[in-house]
């Protein structure tokens, strides 16, 4: 049983009875079959966090004391990623570990050699499909903080949706290994990595990033999927930074 849930109401060191509405509360009772007297942790999704005790539980409207208020502090790097759209499940599955590696934002990417499309309907639905996936994530890995999800880009305006950001590219064929690139960043607060699709990033591609101040590396090693570059790059700079 999950045991972390997410508030639509803010929290502050002053709260002190919070709400599980719609699906929150559906899962919670009907799934997790929560009663009253329980105990579990609620956050708000922004940071805050509290032990919560239920006083009253329907399918409709959790209701919960809380004790305990406290916000997490922000970690050292904030991590970006910018996910090429990929075929069957694989950016999902790259969006998800991500998420529970600690990733702050998530940019889906239309790349050239992407072969899955968002355009009319599909962008809404996949924005909210990949809302619905790193809430979920964020749930298991038990953080307080839900990444966001920003509109579809496309690579000449990728860079600048997150200018403050140390961006890399990761790229079997650079001649920076991942490690080497950490080491000449100087402490970076703010990584945004780049993970092209299943057909690869193309030279125009990594020439536009380039011009952008973004440095291709590469993972040393097995050339990795676009479902396990990223979160790999994620945990090795998590590694090297002395994160973990």
């Amino acid at each position: 049983m999950a045991n972390l849930y997410f508030t639509a109401t803010p929290l502050d060191a002053s709260t002190v009875r919070v709400e599980l509405t719609g699906a929150e509360a559906r899962h919670a009772v009907q799934v997790a079959r929560i009663r009253v007297g329980e105990e579990f942790s609620v956050s708000d999704g922004r940071g805050w966090r509290a032990d919560a005790v239920v006083v009253s539980a329907d399918k409709s409207v959790v209701a919960c004391d809380v004790d305990q208020v406290r916000f997490d502090p922000a970690p050292a790097i904030r991590f970006v990623l910018a996910q090429a759209l990929a075929k069957g499940d694989r950016d999902e599955m790259a969006i998800q570990m991500s998420t529970e590696l600690g990733v702050d934002t998530v940019i889906p990417w239309q790349s050239e050699r992407s072969v899955s499309r968002w355009t009319g309907d599909k962008v809404a639905k996949g924005i909210a499909r990949w809302s619905a996936i790193v809430r979920e994530a964020s749930k298991q890995a038990v953080r307080s903080r839900i990444p966001t999800v920003t509109d579809p880009v496309s690579t000449a305006t990728l860079c600048g949706r997150v200018p403050e950001a140390n961006w890399i590219v990761l790229d079997p064929r650079a001649a920076v290994s991942l490690s080497e690139w950490f080491l000449s960043a100087s402490k970076p607060t703010t990584v945004g990595v780049i993970v092209g699709p299943e057909g690869g990033i193309t030279d125009d591609e990594i020439a536009r990033f380039e011009t952008e101040g973004a440095t291709p590396v590469r993972l040393v090693g097995p050339i990795l999927r676009t479902s396990t570059a990223g979160p790999a790059a994620i945990a090795a700079i998590l590694a090297l930074s002395g994160a973990w």
